[in-house]
């Protein structure tokens, strides 16, 4: 049996689906049972990272897990990990994090690290799933796209490699299902260097008209920003985001090195994802 923490998440659920094309026993920790919309051949536990006491009943019978980097919450799953047999942990981390880094650059790495940390000295066999910027940030502009032609962002010119929530769930089921990935600590991007202006152009090809990037003030958007993320969250993504401009963004090739197939591109994810923005 494989449990998902996180299951109702854009990564999350795609690992659940996976898991169980793959022929696999999975188990979806959930904190609303009846809203998750998991597909049937899971089985949906409540449960809560937050919640030590809804732990034990989740994880018995359980060999792997996988886990969603919740602050503050890593050593009590993995006690109740260790209690319940679990054998391997496969941790949705960041590629902020730096391995040579005595201090992490950023809240986002420092997190994340701690929680790294904290599944190494736990014993259990492990790897660590490093995404960089996800295809799903272009979410926010969800609303954006949906009344005009028009996205309001700063730093048109940021580059990332966004990668596909599917890319991240393929290797993490990888890591989960076969040996030979303790220790791993897995870079993951798409497989192409995007400027925020590219990304809003194929996002709009993808919905069937065009759209255009419009810069604003970055303190206009952190403004906005900062209503519904944590200002400390905010600063660093806004630097990053002012670190990247006219830069490539790093490429990895780790998809296809674990899973045997290419990385799946932007506007593949913009395919797969039109109808939310149309």
């Amino acid at each position: 049996m494989i449990l998902v923490t996180g299951a109702t998440g854009n990564v999350g659920r795609n690992v659940v689906e996976q898991l169980l094309a793959a022929g696999q026993q999975v188990r979806a920790l959930t904190r609303d049972p009846d809203r998750a919309s998991l597909p049937p051949g899971a089985e949906v536990v409540r449960g809560d990272l937050s919640e030590p006491g809804t732990l034990p009943p989740a994880l018995q019978g359980v060999t792997a897990a996988f886990l969603y980097a919740v602050p503050g919450t890593a050593p009590a799953f993995l006690k109740a990990a260790k209690d319940a047999g679990v054998r391997r942990v496969v941790l949705l981390s960041s590629i902020a994090v730096d391995d040579d880094a005595e201090v992490q650059p950023n809240p986002i790495a420092a997190l994340h690290a701690v929680i790294e940390d904290t599944i190494e000295e736990s014993g259990l066999e492990r790897t660590f799933i490093r995404p960089g910027a996800f295809a799903t940030n272009a979410y926010q502009w969800q609303g954006q796209v949906k009344t005009g032609d028009v996205v309001r962002l700063p730093f048109g010119q940021a580059a990332t490699a966004p990668i596909h929530e599917a890319d991240i769930a393929a290797v993490g089921v990888q890591a989960l299902i076969s040996d030979g990935h303790d220790g791993a600590r897995y870079q993951l991007t798409g497989p192409r260097s995007l400027t925020l202006s590219d990304q809003v152009r194929i996002v709009g090809e993808a919905a069937g008209r065009p759209l255009r990037l419009e810069e604003v003030p970055p303190e206009v958007a952190r403004q906005a920003m900062i209503q519904r993320v944590p200002e400390e969250i905010v600063d660093t993504l806004m630097d990053l985001q002012a670190r990247s401009v006219g830069r490539e963004a790093l490429v990895t090739h780790t998809v296809e090195k674990v899973t045997g197939r290419p990385a799946r591109t932007f506007a593949q994810w913009a395919a797969d994802h039109a109808d939310d923005f149309r």
